[in-house]
This record gives C-alpha cells, sequence and structure tokens, in this order.
C-alpha cells in the first residue's frame, strides 16, 4: 500500500504533464505518481512513462470511467487527485495530504472559487456555473463545500473505498462531493491558487452540454439521497395547487348548492391524488435510504478494518 498515492487523470495533456509530473516530485517526493490515459492521440503516455510516472490506460472514454479504474486499482493511505493540465499549483499539496493522514479528513476540497478562479478563467459560462453549483448544492444539502466541481483533492482510503462511482464524465466531481456530504463524511476546504490553462492547451469541458449533465446529477442525486424532501416539495405544489382551484368551487357549492365547473373539480381531485400518491412515494424512499445509511456504515468499518489490517502488514 502505497502512503500517497497521486492520481492524474489525462487525455491528450503532451504539453503540461511533464510540468506536473516535476511539480508533484517536488512538492510530494515521496507519494507515488499514477497518470491514466484516456486515449489520449497525442504523446501525453510517453512523456508522462519518461517523467518517471507509472502509466496506465482506461479505454472506455470519460473521466468518471478513469476515476473508476483509479479508485478500483490503487491502494494507498491517502488519494491526491489532480488534473493534468497544470491549473492547480502542487504548493498546496502538503497541506491537503496533511489534513487527511493527520486530522482524519475524509476529502479535502481544493478550493478555486476563493482565490484566483474567477479572474484567471476566462469563460464566463464557468464561472457562472460553479457559482450556481456551489449555490444550489449547499443550499438543497445544507453543506458548505467551497468549490464543488475543482478536480483537486485529497481523499481517504475509506472514502475512495467506499464511493461508487457511477458517472461517466465531468459530473464524477458533482458526485463525490454529494456523497460525501450525504453520509456526513469530514470534508476539509483549503483554499488553492488556480491559473488558466497555457496557450495552446484546451478545456475538455463542453460548456453548455458537460454542464447540463451536471445540472442533471445533482437533481438525481438529491433525488436519491434525499427523497422525502424531492418527493415532498412535488407533492406540496401538487395540492397547494389542486386546492386552489378547487377551493372556489367548494365556496360556491356551499352557497348555491350548485357545482358549476365539475371538469376542474374532477382534475383537481386527481392532481391531489398525485400529490398524496408522491407524498407517500417520498415516505417510502425514506425508509429505504435509512437503510442504506445504515449498511454504509457497516461498509464503511468493515473498509476500515481492511485499511487497518494492511496498514499493520506494511509495519511488520
Amino acid at each position: 500500500m502505497d502512503k500517497i498515492a497521486v492520481l492524474i487523470p489525462c487525455y491528450n495533456e503532451a504539453q503540461t504533464i511533464a510540468k506536473v509530473i516535476g511539480d508533484v516530485k517536488k512538492y510530494l517526493p515521496e507519494a507515488a505518481i499514477y497518470v491514466y490515459n484516456n486515449n489520449s492521440k497525442d504523446d501525453t503516455a510517453k512523456i508522462a512513462e519518461e517523467c518517471g510516472a507509472i502509466v496506465r490506460n482506461e479505454y472506455k472514454q470519460g473521466k468518471g470511467n478513469v476515476i473508476r479504474r483509479m479508485f478500483r486499482e490503487i491502494e494507498a493511505q491517502c488519494y491526491l487527485m489532480i488534473d493534468g493540465d497544470d491549473t492547480y499549483p502542487l504548493e498546496s499539496a502538503p497541506e491537503m495530504v496533511r489534513l487527511v493522514l493527520e486530522r482524519n479528513s475524509d476529502m479535502v476540497v481544493g478550493d478555486r472559487l476563493s482565490s484566483t478562479y474567477f479572474t484567471e478563467n476566462k469563460r464566463p459560462f464557468h464561472n457562472f456555473g460553479n457559482s450556481l453549483m456551489r449555490w444550489g448544492i449547499n443550499s438543497l444539502f445544507r453543506a458548505d463545500i467551497r468549490d464543488i466541481m475543482t478536480g483537486y483533492r485529497a481523499m481517504s482510503y475509506d472514502f475512495v473505498k467506499t464511493f461508487p462511482v457511477f458517472s461517466k464524465g465531468f459530473e464524477i466531481e458533482t458526485e463525490m462531493t454529494i456523497h460525501a456530504v450525504n453520509y456526513n463524511l469530514q470534508v476539509d476546504n483549503v483554499v488553492v491558487e488556480y491559473r488558466d490553462r497555457p496557450k495552446g492547451s484546451e478545456s475538455k469541458l463542453n460548456t453548455l452540454p458537460d454542464g447540463m449533465k451536471v445540472i442533471r446529477k445533482m437533481f438525481s442525486l438529491y433525488k436519491n439521497y434525499k427523497p422525502m424532501e424531492f418527493f415532498g416539495l412535488i407533492a406540496t405544489v401538487l395540492m397547494l395547487v389542486s386546492l386552489g382551484f378547487m377551493v372556489p368551487i367548494v365556496g360556491e357549492f356551499a352557497v348555491t348548492g350548485e357545482v358549476p365547473r365539475f371538469p376542474t373539480l374532477i382534475t383537481c381531485g386527481f392532481v391531489f391524488m398525485a400529490g398524496l400518491l408522491s407524498l407517500f412515494t417520498g415516505m417510502i424512499l425514506k425508509v429505504v435510504d435509512s437503510k442504506d445509511r445504515k449498511d454504509f456504515e457497516y461498509r464503511l468499518m468493515r473498509i476500515h478494518d481492511r485499511y487497518m489490517s494492511a496498514r499493520r502488514k506494511d509495519m511488520a
């Protein structure tokens, strides 16, 4: 088991990967460096190998697929994930690693948004999207995560081995953040500097398509992790709309003894029943969610026991 494993997912990063690996060696000389090549069409893999990194391949395209492979294959006390585009200075890495190894942090978020991100990033829609996601997730999940979509994170063994990766692409960061918040894992924020990509290096993120995927992922996870709140909100809206149209009809019936708008009344009845159905759906899924949380705690204990056994074996 490595003490520190630096995970670098890469797709066409030949221009910057050598510098990233060099910075890792400078600031984390004891770390094992893993570069996972995701079907790059340039010399990313060759350069990384020449620089001394352990190079492996993931042939299913997408960052989420790469991270799934990394988390499955690598055993380490602390995992530092960083992009291969040289946008994250490594000066903050020792502090992020220290919080995992010495302060029991499950995930340390490299917070770009509190430093230079909005001045360095030249894509206004990216800036807006990051702010929107930070507000949305912190509001929905009652959290205090400063940067939701950062690719710069340090993680514990327990987090990595209990995190089920479902995302295929860039929405993986959102999934990781919500997973940690939902299961009450210890999350810390470390402010990091951000610099835009060097000239000639292109972002793989398509602003609108990938942005929509991230937003869909947020609401999908909110439905899965907070079913009572999600379906309860739908139930409330449906019932209020139904009552809003139904009350005048009932009031007129009380005065005249006649029902003036039968189709509206019938529609209101069906809408109200749909609201009740949504409410009961949320209640049932809440019970399922409670059981899942208990099962997660058991899984977490088993994974931690496995981690401690590996540590004792390494020290023997």
